[in-house]
């Protein structure tokens, strides 16, 4: 399993690259972004674990 730690650092990077490419993009990535890990924060908390 993958974890969050490994991830987050991965997909902020990919993101800061799409942005300096594509400026436009900068409020999907970040929409993007907090929705993601804030689903992943989320999701261990929902089913009691």
């Amino acid at each position: 399993m993958t974890s969050v730690v490994f991830v987050q650092p991965l997909l902020a990077l990919i993101a800061g690259v799409l942005i300096l490419i594509v400026p436009r993009l900068l409020n999907y990535v970040i929409a993007g972004y907090l929705i993601l890990f804030g689903l992943a924060g989320l999701f261990p908390h929902l089913f009691g674990a």
